[in-house]
């Protein structure tokens, strides 16, 4: 069952949901809207030939108010918002058209699990044929809450729990790896 505003605002205020720096404004009918942080990562394209799934990925991380992101290129930003997830509810991700019809098109992946506290990190792709610019705490994408039919007997604990600023891939710490 996806959540409505009011369910939305029940949640926040029972503190079963927890958004740090949200406004009542950023409440939409069916989701709540994430602004963009100031946290970014760009990988090192012209530094490795291949990207592997068993090794760190050389990324550049930086801090800024304002990004342009050039043509067909690919970038890792963050919310300004935390979350912190209850162990009945699930998150989709997604963009915002209003954006997506610009040609920026926004995931993390899509989901985010039951328990999972942290900020999102948003994976960013200029898909136009001119840079697109953006600047920090404008609304960037929004979250879809779904509650479950119970609460989840193995809440999120991985790699991404907690995390802080723009991630990287970790995948090269999945259980294959080690």
């Amino acid at each position: 069952m996806i959540l409505s505003d009011t369910a939305i605002e029940k949640y926040l205020n029972e503190n079963k949901l927890s958004i740090t720096g949200l406004t009542e404004k950023q409440i939409q009918p069916a989701s709540v809207d994430l602004t963009l942080g100031t946290s970014f990562r760009k990988m090192h394209a012209h530094q490795v030939s291949v990207l592997s799934l068993d090794e760190p990925v050389k990324e550049e991380a930086f801090s800024s108010e304002r990004v342009i992101i050039p043509p067909r290129s690919f970038l890792l930003a963050s919310t300004r918002e935390c979350i912190a997830l209850p162990d009945d509810l699930s998150a989709f991700v997604e963009g915002r058209s209003s954006i997506g019809r610009m040609g920026l098109f926004i995931q993390n992946a899509g989901w985010v699990d039951p328990g999972f506290k942290g900020e999102i990190t948003l994976e960013l792709f200029n898909a136009n044929q001119v840079p697109i610019e953006l600047r920090a705490g404008r609304r960037i994408c929004q979250l879809v809450f779904a509650r479950m039919v119970s609460p989840a007997a193995r809440p999120y604990s991985g790699k991404y729990q907690g995390q802080t600023g723009a991630v990287g891939s970790r995948i090269y710490k999945d259980e294959e790896n080690l």
